[in-house]
């Protein structure tokens, strides 16, 4: 019995141990243009290939779009906004899935980016497209995914099996990414980023599409069009983003910041 306490003691500090190191790593990292700390054990590199394993199995489940003048209006915006992002690192990939029931859109890591034709009815006009590939954009290169993926892995198997999962690419890791960043189709179901999340990524978005020279103000009638669907006919970009009083207010406050970035990165 003497022994057994000792063991489990012995793992109680060892946790404890990791934990603080994990705190004191995450500490270490800040997101793009807001500086807040995070928590994340994942390297870029590893979280880069995870977004495209997990990519590439959506476009094989989805049907995608032949619309070229709709892919070419995607793949448009979505340069501009790569380009504003200032991530060269990253291999970016814009594709449209042809799915009418489905209002959503994510970006994984590496800049791997899908829209869903179900979208296309709120974003109305390039600015509103915009609106919705920066916002993803955003998620992506402040790494959101990646520190729910840290949290949901060291929780569900542990800090050790986590890195075995992720250097292996397991399914595990893949779901996982794809969970963390809004991709549910081929998994069952979605997980909502959190509050401060999103409303970091409507800041840093805002800041995207200024850079990019769109309208920044258009994002405003975006979310507002959004907040007004009807409760039994929310759209999955909805579901997973909570449009409200409180994001529209959010990003109200934060044009001003985004409005000195207009044109400044793309003539």
């Amino acid at each position: 019995m003497r022994l057994t306490h000792q063991k489990r003691l012995h793992r109680l500090v060892t946790n404890l141990f990791c934990l603080c190191i994990c705190l004191w790593l995450g500490a270490c990292t800040a997101a793009p243009f807001t500086g807040r700390s995070q928590l994340i054990l994942i390297s870029a590199d590893q979280e880069a290939a995870l977004g495209l394993k997990s990519y590439r199995q959506v476009l094989r489940e989805s049907k995608l779009s032949r619309d070229e003048k709709l892919i070419s209006q995607v793949r448009t915006v979505g340069t501009r906004i790569a380009a504003a992002s200032d991530r060269s690192d990253f291999e970016w990939e814009f594709n449209v899935i042809e799915d009418d029931k489905t209002a959503n859109a994510f970006c994984l890591p590496g800049g791997k980016v899908a829209i869903y034709t179900g979208i296309l009815p709120y974003t109305k006009d390039e600015n509103g497209l915009a609106t919705v590939i920066s916002h993803e954009v955003a998620h992506a290169i402040a790494r959101h995914g990646a520190e729910r993926m840290t949290t949901t892995l060291i929780a569900q198997i542990g800090h050790e099996a986590m890195n075995i999962a992720i250097s292996e690419k397991s399914a595990v890791a893949v779901q996982a990414a794809s969970m963390a960043y809004g991709v549910g189709a081929q998994i069952g179901f979605i997980l909502p980023f959190s509050r401060t999340h999103e409303l970091e990524a409507d800041r840093i978005g805002l800041i995207l599409m200024a850079q990019a020279g769109y309208d920044p103000g258009e994002a405003v009638a975006f979310w507002q069009r959004l907040s007004q669907v009807e409760k039994d006919k929310i759209p999955a970009f909805l579901s997973t983003h909570p449009a409200d009083e409180t994001r529209i207010r959010n990003i109200k406050a934060h044009l001003p910041e985004a409005l000195r970035y207009y044109g400044k990165k793309l003539d």
